[in-house]
């Protein structure tokens, strides 16, 4: 906002600091002081006045209070006694009536009659060009005037040209004109002092006579009762309105004017009475017109100053700096507050009166902020506060949750987030009974019907919407599923599942995606691990088991499946999904496999056995193995560990085949054996003699081939 250095200085009898030391000073303590600019004869100086300082502040009065404070300057205000004519009295010519109380607090005119509409002299055109407000004719220049110089906007109308209730009565007719403030009824139109038309509605706040409108309230007047050269008689207008209604109509209508923004902002119902006063005598003074008497004053609930209670110790305690009772004093009453001190009260608690104009203040803390910024803030030292840096309590939850997702991301993995419901299509495809799922009571969409029972739905639905563009896709979530032990007991726990989906179908993804999960064990320090065969039945009483459905339809395929368990506890599953599943979805060559989280967590830890690597090299001799298709991998894997005893370092299985080659109900198994010692190099002799040793106990096994 722009103010004008000279108009600040008429307020003081001694001379203001420079204008660019002025500016530094209120930048200090007050409002940041954007640009000091030289205009003729005249600074002006464009200040960022805080919204909460609107009400006593976006004026010129405001501003050299605040410098009266700060410099601790003596403050004047003009303050002219007026002279009324006896003989004409306000009454006589208008009529004000408020219709909506909460949206007009307070509603003052007054009457000016005889009044000569000329140019405006010099030093009020100078006055109001430097603050950006082009000069239009004196008497509403003068009522640009003191909004500027008080804050309170105010407004002038050609009285002649207001309808009464009998068309245009003259005084004669007893009451005279009326004005009536209302809200627009629908489809009521103005044209407003810029020749502007607006369509009203009901929420609008307007000024009307008895026929219309003729100014739109708190915003701008209507061009019908404009002041021009013909005017002989002033009707002004002072009043306050509620800032939301006012907001609400500059929205609506996209009309901002220096009214409207001053209203928004809140102003003091109190100062109504002042500015118009003030605008009358100047009018009075300027035009010769003659002021009627009395004031019209519609103001049904007086506002009166507040009282806080302030405690002076508290003040040292919240700014941090130790300020005496003498300056707190003199800083309140700089800032015009006023202080009483009563017997009740102990010697350190005053009761502080804040004037009407100051709507910010109204709590302790307010007055502790405005002693903080005159006694100056740079003054408090900058300390860091003592604390006690106490680390977080370890959560294992997400540790172990954020362990496995950074394994698998590791190995090349993509995390997924989906949304924990399914639909009652999808649970009809993968088997689920509706009555043992959780139905939520009022869903999103029929799509998330269902509280989710497993990941492995919506991961699948993942691939399926990502299949045709991409060739290979390696998915994991970890997240909680939901199932009801009975109707009036349900429980959740934490799932962790991942997938493999290639174009092509291949015997390596289901050992790839072991792999994966041989990986996500042993890093969790889980060495006791082993996979059973798969073999579908109905879930166990209590707890269902994971991947167990109890209809008849099984999520797994009965052949390529395995369950994956610590000693005889099971874990998770590994393997394909039913062909019935995937026929429904139009998904294939999916690899899956689906750990019981809270299980695997229980039995993680993170101690692992330290095993010095051997200074000795290693030996590798090949073994094939012809066995029958039903024997177990992990039966010959223990006999041929049992076999060769400590010095087998690890057995990898690099191939399995069951083609033309190899009889009916069997299949043959290719497997790395790894020799090496701790404390010697093993020779050849002592090699073959271990591995011939592997090869005859594997060979005591009826239907065992050893493949030579």
């Amino acid at each position: 906002m722009i103010f004008s250095y000279n108009w600040l200085q008429s307020f003081f009898e001694k001379k203001l600091l420079k204008p660019k030391k002025l500016a530094e000073l209120l930048t200090m303590h007050s409002f940041e002081v954007s640009e000091v600019k030289r205009v003729g004869k005249d600074f002006t100086l464009d200040i960022d006045i805080l919204p909460n300082r609107g009400p006593d502040c976006f004026s010129h009065i405001g501003i050299a209070r605040e410098c009266a404070t700060l410099l601790n300057f003596k403050f004047q205000i003009s303050n002219e006694e007026l002279k009324e004519d006896k003989n004409i009295k306000a009454k006589d010519f208008i009529k004000v009536e408020v219709k909506g109380r909460k949206a007009c607090p307070r509603y003052t005119a007054r009457v000016v009659s005889g009044v000569k509409v000329a140019p405006s002299p010099k030093w009020l055109k100078e006055r109001l060009g430097i603050c950006g407000i082009k000069p239009i004719n004196n008497v509403v220049d003068i009522a640009n005037f003191v909004m500027l110089e008080t804050g309170q906007p105010l407004h002038a109308f050609d009285l002649e040209k207001l309808e009464g209730p009998k068309g245009k009565p003259s005084a004669s007719y007893g009451a005279g004109k009326k004005i009536i403030v209302r809200f627009a009824k629908k489809r009521e139109r103005i044209v407003t002092l810029d020749e502007e038309r607006y369509d009203l509605n009901p929420d609008i706040l307007v000024i009307a006579d008895a026929k219309k409108p003729v100014a739109i309230a708190g915003i701008k007047g209507g061009i019908i009762p404009e002041i021009d050269k013909k005017t002989k008689m002033v009707m002004l207008e002072s009043a306050n309105f509620n800032p939301k209604i006012i907001r609400r109509s500059s929205k609506k209508l996209g009309l901002k004017t220096d009214a409207s923004w001053r209203f928004e902002h809140g102003i003091d119902p109190n100062l109504t009475g002042f500015a118009i006063n003030r605008a009358a005598f100047l009018i009075q003074k300027i035009t010769g017109g003659k002021i009627a008497q009395g004031l019209i004053d519609f103001y049904p609930k007086k506002v009166f100053p507040k009282k806080i209670k302030l405690d002076l110790d508290y003040v040292d305690r919240l700014l941090g700096i130790k300020i005496s009772k003498s300056e707190i004093k003199n800083i309140l009453r700089k800032l015009s507050f006023k202080l009483t001190e009563t017997r009740s009260l102990s010697s350190r608690t005053v009761v502080v009166e804040v004037p009407t104009f100051r709507l910010d203040v109204s709590l302790p803390e307010d007055l502790i902020e405005e002693i903080g910024r005159i006694s100056g803030f740079q003054k408090i030292p900058a300390i860091l506060p003592l604390v006690s840096l106490i680390p977080p309590k370890r959560n294992i939850d997400r540790f172990w949750e954020n362990f496995s997702k950074d394994t698998l991301k590791e190995t090349g993995f993509s995390e997924v987030y989906n949304y924990s419901f399914i639909s009652q299509n999808s649970a009809k495809i993968f088997g689920y009974q509706l009555k043992d799922l959780i139905e939520i009571e009022n869903p999103m969409s029929i799509e998330q019907k269902y509280l989710r029972p497993s990941l492995i739905p919506n991961l699948l639905k993942n691939v399926k919407e990502n299949m045709r563009n991409l060739g290979e896709i390696k998915i994991f979530e970890l997240g909680k599923i939901f199932r009801k032990y009975s109707p009036k007991k349900n429980f959740e726990k934490r799932s962790l599942t991942g997938l493999i989906f290639k174009k092509e179908k291949k015997a390596e993804n289901f050992y790839e995606l072991k792999g994966v999960c041989d990986l996500i064990l042993e890093k969790m320090g889980i060495s006791n691990f082993w996979y059973d065969t798969y073999k579908p039945t109905p879930a166990a009483e209590g707890e269902p088991r994971q991947g167990r459905e109890e209809s008849k339809i099984s999520i797994w395929h009965p052949k390529k499946c395995a369950e994956i368990k610590i000693d005889h506890q099971e874990i998770g599953f590994l393997g394909e999904i039913s062909p019935k599943i995937l026929d429904e979805l139009k998904v294939g060559n999916v690899v899956i496999f689906d750990f019981d989280f809270e299980k695997l967590q229980k039995l993680a830890t993170e101690e692992h056995e330290f095993r010095l690597i051997s200074k000795y090299p290693a030996a590798i001799r090949d073994l094939a193995i012809l066995i029958p298709l039903e024997v177990r991998i992990e039966e010959v894997l223990n006999k041929i560990e049992i076999a060769g005893g400590s010095l087998v370092r690890d057995i990898d299985l690099f191939d399995i085949y069951t083609g033309e080659e190899i009889p009916e109900g069997k299949k043959n198994l290719a497997f790395h054996v790894i020799y090496q010692s701790e404390v010697k190099t093993l020779n050849s002799r002592e090699i073959d003699e271990i591995h011939q040793k592997i090869i005859k106990a594997l060979e005591k096994e009826k239907e065992w081939e050893i493949r030579k």
